[in-house]
């Protein structure tokens, strides 16, 4: 599992501030289509780790749903704010404009 968490790591590290992209898009790029589920434990788990940007990580709708993982009830809204992407309800407002696809943006995923 580990593996696993530093190749999340990996590709979280690379979204772009000002963008954001979802578990299931992380978890298709490394081949694993159906473990958008494990993304969001090395989410969670990624707070040790101040080089992630887990902030930058939201559920396929744009909900902030790792937002109760974050200090103080809104840190993950204000940083997303901090960084130009307006919240609002706990959601991303214009979501599509801001997403972000390790599928086309960076290459092939190697094992």
């Amino acid at each position: 599992m580990s593996l696993f968490f530093d190749q999340v790591y990996a590709v979280v590290q690379k979204i772009p501030p000002g963008r954001v992209t979802s578990y299931g898009a992380i978890a298709r790029y490394l081949g694993h289509p159906q473990s958008a589920r494990m993304v969001g434990y090395a989410m969670n788990a990624s707070h040790q780790r101040p080089e992630v940007p887990a902030h930058r990580v939201v559920n396929r709708n744009g909900l902030l749903t790792g937002k109760h993982h974050f200090p103080g009830s809104k840190l993950m809204q204000q940083l997303l704010e901090n960084e130009g992407i307006s919240v609002k309800n706990d959601q991303i407002i214009d979501f599509k404009d801001f997403f972000w696809d390790p599928n086309a943006a960076l290459p092939p995923f190697e094992i």
